[in-house]
């Protein structure tokens, strides 16, 4: 069975769920070579295999494995390039980044996704998706088993169907690539229907020899619990924040299995939903986390063992400017004045040092190194610059 959000009347909407139905019955069909391993050897009492993933195996590694955090605002899109010379895409941005996603991809050198994966059916991860596949040569589609009326997804649908592409359903248990040191498995959804959109995300573990990436959509609370309770390991050396870093997702019960070295934040600058929030952020105390607002396109390369990351803020190879995607800018001393006679306060690697706050009247404060509040105030956000400070909606500290 199939949940629906955004009915309308009328036979439009009986319409697209027979099209989707029959776009999933056709993806489910023998020629597939995406493996379901619910019902396969050695599982737990969840269904899901036991692996040794993530553990030294003192292979010899061929290839390195680059994972893109685009920088398309209050939206995800990440272009994962594997070790096998295959590209996985998940979620394409909103409705107005498809373009930028195709000029990113092209620069990247992407000719075929391989693994096309839309994580849930909500604009903000769809909306380009149909640019995306009308752009370039497809491999396999993966989106879970819910439907929606509303036109991004229709547009989605009418992509797919255009070029005779099928839908894999993203599901608990399903290995998109198995493939020795490689590996690509859904952790979710592990449920059938859900109240809330989010919950229906496709949660997806990527892994290249003793390194993971959890990427894990919009999925909130209820997702991560049934997550746990799977049994499932969530280790990941790199975490992509749920929900934009809503306090709805990356509960502490979560985070705690996850253990991630790294965090990133797909968030827009000043966002109507103050995302991420404050709790989020705490419970991400201790953890190195990049914000696509902050710190633009962040990108990631491992061999399998050593993770290298590099941001694309105002540097060449961010999403529509010219240049090598992810290509580091030259770093920037504490205290130097810019250009533009604005003075930077940065640490050794470049980031921000300037705290912004939001006290318990909701108003937001940023607090300067060398203010008397700086050590004892919890960032909710960093800035470079006063000017970045008070152009995200941040006053300075009083006094």
């Amino acid at each position: 069975m199939y949940k629906k959000s955004n009915r309308k009347k009328g036979l439009w909407p009986v319409l697209i769920v027979c099209a989707i139905l029959l776009l999933f019955a056709a993806g489910c069909s023998s020629d597939t070579k995406s493996t379901d391993f619910l019902s396969g050897p050695e599982t737990n009492n969840s269904g899901f295999e036991r692996t040794t993933e993530g553990q030294p195996s003192g292979e010899v590694l061929s290839g390195q494995l680059k994972v893109h955090f685009l920088d398309v605002g209050q939206a995800d899109s990440i272009l994962v390039q594997l070790p096998n010379n295959q590209n996985m895409l998940i979620d394409a941005g909103d409705n107005d980044d498809g373009d930028t996603i195709v000029d990113y991809l092209t620069g990247a050198g992407v000719e075929k996704i391989d693994y096309l994966v839309g994580t849930h059916p909500h604009a903000d991860h769809i909306g380009g998706m149909d640019t995306v596949i009308k752009n370039f040569t497809i491999g396999r589609v993966y989106m879970p088993r819910v439907t929606t009326t509303t036109k991004t997804f229709e547009d989605v649908l009418a992509a797919i169907e255009y070029k005779g592409l099928n839908i894999n359903t993203a599901k608990a248990g399903l290995k998109i690539i198995d493939d020795g040191n490689l590996q690509a498995l859904i952790l979710a959804p592990l449920g059938t229907e859900y109240e809330e959109m989010n919950n229906y995300s496709a949660v997806i573990k990527v892994t290249w020899g003793e390194v993971s990436f959890l990427f894990t959509g919009d999925a909130e609370e209820q997702s991560e619990r049934e997550m746990l309770a799977s049994g499932v390991s969530l280790q990941a050396n790199v975490l992509k924040v749920g929900h934009h870093g809503s306090h709805s997702s990356t509960s502490a019960a979560f985070l705690q299995s996850v253990e991630p070295q790294y965090a990133v934040i797909c968030v827009g600058a000043g966002n109507d939903y103050g995302h991420p929030h404050r709790e989020t952020m705490a419970r991400l105390q201790g953890v190195n986390v990049f914000r696509t607002d902050l710190d633009g396109t962040v990108v990631f390369v491992t061999d399998g063992r050593e993770i290298n990351v590099t941001t694309g803020k105002n540097k060449p190879g961010a999403p529509g400017q010219t240049g090598e995607p992810g290509a580091a800018a030259e770093p920037i001393k504490s205290g130097a004045v810019a250009p533009n006679n604005e003075r930077v306060y940065v640490d050794d690697g470049g980031r921000g040092l300037i705290k912004g706050n939001i006290n318990s009247k909701g108003e937001k404060i940023y607090h300067m190194p060398d203010s008397p509040y700086y050590d004892s105030v919890k960032p909710e956000r960093w800035f470079k610059t006063e000017k970045e400070a008070l152009a995200a909606g941040f006053r300075p500290v009083k006094g």
